[in-house]
């Protein structure tokens, strides 16, 4: 079966990588659950292009996407990620990634991992949309 891109991957090469390589796939990992939760957090209101590009220094930043270190931070890790340049500065989402670091270890308290806990909602399936391939979302390649 032939793999068809979406169009708005179409405009750059991590966009490009990021939908063959990522976007789509179930993931069972909790570090990776982590990861993209942290990027959607420091993406609201940007476009995922952006977060792509900052990708990198957001893992370097957030100690790997390590939520174990990151329900820790305290103000003088605070404010270190706000002065840091090559990152999203808001401390708005800062604090909502360290505070989802702490509930994220409260769910894995719990359930015994994050992913049994997400999983459980789709009875451990996956669910596709079946209208995905007719819809066409507006590309929205920003360069910045």
């Amino acid at each position: 079966m032939k793999r068809v891109r979406c169009d708005w991957a179409n405009c750059h090469p991590l966009a490009i990588k990021y939908h063959d390589d990522e976007w789509g796939n179930p993931v069972h990992d909790d570090k990776t659950h982590f990861e993209y939760l942290t990027l959607e957090v420091m993406q609201c209101g940007l476009s995922w292009l952006t977060i792509l590009k900052k990708r990198e220094a957001l893992r370097k930043s957030f100690d790997g996407f390590d939520y174990k270190k990151i329900s820790c931070y305290g103000q003088e890790k605070i404010d270190s990620l706000m002065s840091n340049k090559e990152i999203i500065r808001s401390e708005r989402k800062i604090n909502a990634v360290i505070n989802n670091a702490k509930r994220f270890i409260d769910i894995r308290n719990e359930f015994g991992s994050f992913d049994k806990y997400i999983w459980s909602f789709t009875n451990n399936k996956t669910l596709v949309f079946p209208e995905h391939s007719k819809v066409r979302l507006k590309t929205n390649c920003l360069t910045k």
